[in-house]
């Protein structure tokens, strides 16, 4: 029967249904074969009660003991990742199985743009000269074990067959997964990040690439009569990781160096069997000869990297070259050509590695900083990218960068309100100083950030100070004629930056984006977007055509009354927010209480301090377990809070023809239904001192104010209302979720009152909610 259910399609997303019920039998079935009936029917109970009786589930989880509480944890944690992987097999299967073009998608977009107006050439124009730059970083926020991601992966892989000769498979992975001890007892090492980032690659963007690049020729064939040319990729990669020292001292000279290395090895490691394969298809004089000497040349790189040049472009160009030249042309259309489009995408290194440093690092260099700039000078230029600059206030900030290295182009950060605001004028000193002017050739890129201004002034109010901000630098650089190139820092969750990829593009400033882009994927989302070979095609391809959108049909100027309204709203929700985090003296308080935020920095996610140096308060906290802790009690405030003031400060409804606006309130729409206040005032009641409970009370009060605000505005009787397969997909999550919840209060409580031995248990609930969010930070 469930082999049954696995194959029918009765609906669009029945098949996802079927997944997940599989995968929730076969989990029952482990329960019951390795824990014994007794936990089976307990986390039946609790499930029956998460639905219908809140109250009920938690007086009975509170009479349990850690031991019994547990198992049922892990449990619901479990479910949620396994929940998790039937829905990106589902965005796979409904991508192969749409009916005509795929919104979003190539054919799709170039259709549409053609039928908008756009002439053949403009099109082909624009395509070809897109640049667009993922950014892989390092943030703790993937809280999943490698071994666990592995096996994942092989859930997704079984379920791609869709065969019954899978299912014994599935109960074999899935009995595999839940003796896997889920908690990391050593905290990662730089290098253990490094070759996390790197495994991405081998897992699916290696086959994904060519892929992409295959449907982006035809779809470009197909609406513009030309190929994509073939030193042509819209699409590459940076890094972050082993490179970023922002506040991390572990992040040495030497971990750069070898964190070069590292990717110099894994790109050896990849090319050498498609070397292998190609000289199969080419078994005769003289290009055996040519891929034989190009084989050998990457063996040894292999065996021993070094920090060299590596040619492989070449030895595969004379191959093409002699080819046509020979009337074999047809010979250059399978392998080759893949292999040449990934050496253009990847290079020799598969990613270039920035550096990061904050900026008064530079003012009085010590001997990291000094043993960074000269590993920067040793590296080839083909395996380092940029130059970032955190917390750039000023020129000087870069001009003392420009002084101490000449290899790396210099990226200004600007991060907070205060640097946000004054990022035109900082652009313009710079591009009025004559050498610096000599130095970028005509070519600026600039970094901002998403994540502390949201800390600063709320997410609405940064919001609009980004969009401002971003009109200014691009304002500056066309009076200077210098070409830009935005770099967005995004993190996984709303409070930091994130949302559909789509949505955020298109809702920039106009000749903000401009056929260039460089976007950061952190942490989670590194899994989430490029976890599966097919999910790896979907985010490219939206990214590509996003950007495209963007730039051939760029948003309409805000009118000057939005303008005025906009920026009356953004003055009202900072206030709010501020008056809230920043002059509450009790709110910093709840805060360590209300959420765990304390026992997160002391748990093995990532290499990176919590803090930036020693202070305790809000302002010195980094935005990520900001965002943590108020993700794990659920109450999501760092994304909503100051909304209600906004909200109330004008009639938004004009704006809602304001793509810009229409985006920002769909994200904390999201954002609002995921929160749950419930969740919230449970973690009160359980570990909130008495007189700090009135401050959550007057927070759950304006989370209620702000849902009924947005729903004014929004003119919806329900939270996502047009968004239904979210709406849904929260649903069916919450239950699961909710139980979750319950434990890692009471493991709190118990964790408060002196009880060490809980410090796993409490990376295991960790765990199960930021699956049941699916994000963390």
């Amino acid at each position: 029967p469930q082999l049954t259910q696995l194959m029918t399609k009765r609906s669009s997303d029945q098949p996802l249904r079927d997944d997940i019920h599989l995968l929730g039998d076969l989990l029952g079935e482990t329960l019951r074969a390795q824990e014994g009936e007794q936990l089976f029917q307990m986390v039946e109970r609790v499930r029956a009660l998460s639905r219908s009786d809140f109250d009920g589930m938690a007086r009975l989880l509170s009479t349990c003991s850690t031991d019994e509480a547990l198992p049922i944890a892990r449990a619901f944690a479990h479910f949620l990742n396994l929940a998790n992987i039937a829905e990106q097999h589902h965005r796979v299967r409904r991508r192969r199985e749409y009916e005509g073009p795929q919104p979003g998608s190539c054919d799709e977009v170039f259709g549409r743009l053609r039928a908008d107006g756009a002439s053949a050439d403009a099109l082909f124009e624009a395509v070809t000269r897109l640049r667009i730059e993922l950014v892989l970083t390092a943030h703790p926020t993937e809280v999943t074990r490698r071994t666990l991601l592995q096996k994942y992966r092989r859930i997704a892989n079984l379920l791609a067959l869709e065969n019954p000769a899978a299912l014994d498979d599935l109960r074999r992975e899935i009995t595999s997964i839940w003796e896997t001890d889920e908690v990391r007892h050593d905290r990662p090492t730089p290098i253990d990040e490094v070759k996390n980032g790197l495994v991405v690659f081998e897992q699916s963007l290696w086959e994904a690439v060519p892929q992409y690049l295959r449907a982006l020729d035809e779809a470009l064939q197909k609406h513009t009569g030309r190929p994509l040319p073939l030193d042509c990729t819209p699409l590459r990669f940076g890094s972050w990781i082993g490179g970023d020292r922002d506040g991390n001292p572990n992040v040495t000279a030497e971990v750069t160096i070898q964190a070069c290395l590292l990717a110099r090895w894994m790109a050896c490691d990849l090319y050498l069997p498609a070397i292998e394969e190609l000289r199969l298809d080419l078994s005769f004089e003289p290009y055996d000869s040519i891929l034989k000497a190009l084989r050998d040349a990457v063996r040894a790189e292999r065996a021993t990297p070094q920090a060299a040049s590596l040619d492989l472009l070449d030895p595969l160009m004379r191959c093409w070259t002699l080819l046509h030249d020979s009337g074999n042309a047809m010979l250059t259309q399978g392998r080759l050509l893949d292999l040449i489009r990934r050496v253009h995408c990847f290079g020799s290194t598969l990613v270039r590695l920035d550096i990061r440093q904050d900026s008064a690092k530079h003012v009085n260099l010590e001997q990291p900083d000094i043993d960074t700039f000269r590993a920067i000078e040793e590296l080839p230029s083909e395996f380092l990218g940029a130059y970032v600059i955190t917390m750039t206030r000023n020129a000087a900030d870069v001009l003392r960068v420009a002084a101490l290295q000449k290899k790396l182009r210099i990226v200004p950060l600007f991060e907070t309100i205060d640097d946000l605001r004054h990022a035109g004028e900082t652009l313009r000193q710079l591009f009025a100083d004559e050498d610096y002017r000599k130095r970028i050739h005509g070519r600026q890129e600039v970094m901002i950030g998403y994540s502390d201004s949201s800390k600063d002034a709320g997410r609405f109010a940064a919001a609009w100070e980004l969009y401002k901000a971003q009109e200014q630098i691009v304002g500056v650089c066309r009076e200077a004629g210098v070409e830009l190139t935005l770099f967005h820092g995004r993190g996984g969750s709303v409070g930091r930056g994130g949302g559909p990829t789509y949505l955020a593009i298109r809702s920039q400033p106009p000749g903000s984006v401009d056929g260039r882009l460089r976007v950061t994927v952190q942490g989670e989302m590194i899994q989430a977007e490029f976890g599966l070979i097919g999910i790896a095609l979907r985010t490219l391809e939206v990214y590509t055509t996003a950007t495209l959108d963007a730039t051939m049909n760029p948003a309409e100027e805000p009118r000057p009354e939005w303008r005025e309204m906009i920026q009356r709203m953004a003055d009202a929700s900072a206030l709010g927010y501020r008056r809230v985090v920043y002059e509450t003296p009790e709110f910093l308080e709840y805060f360590r209480t209300a959420t765990p935020v304390d026992e997160l920095s002391d748990i093995n996610i990532g290499s990176r301090p919590a803090r930036r140096g020693a202070k305790k308060g809000v302002e010195s906290l980094r935005a990520i377990p900001w965002q943590f802790g108020w993700t794990q009690n659920r109450l999501l405030l760092p994304s909503w809070l100051g909304v209600d003031d906004a909200l109330a400060a004008v009639d938004a409804a004009p704006m809602m023809k304001w793509a810009f606006f229409v985006s920002t309130i769909e994200l904390i729409e999201m954002v609002l239904a995921k929160a749950e206040p419930r969740i919230a005032a449970h973690y009160d009641a359980m570990l909130v001192p008495e007189e700090l409970k009135p401050t959550g009370l007057g927070l759950r009060a304006r989370l209620a104010r702000t849902i009924e605000l947005v729903q004014q505005v929004t003119g919806h009787s329900r939270l996502l209302e047009t968004n239904p397969v979210l709406r849904r997909s929260i649903d069916v999550r919450n239950p699961y979720v909710d139980p979750i919840n319950l434990v890692q209060a009471e493991v709190l409580q118990r964790l408060r009152a002196g009880d060490e031995s809980l410090r796993d248990a409490f990376v295991v609930t960790v765990n199960g909610i930021a699956a049941g969010m699916r994000n963390t930070g």
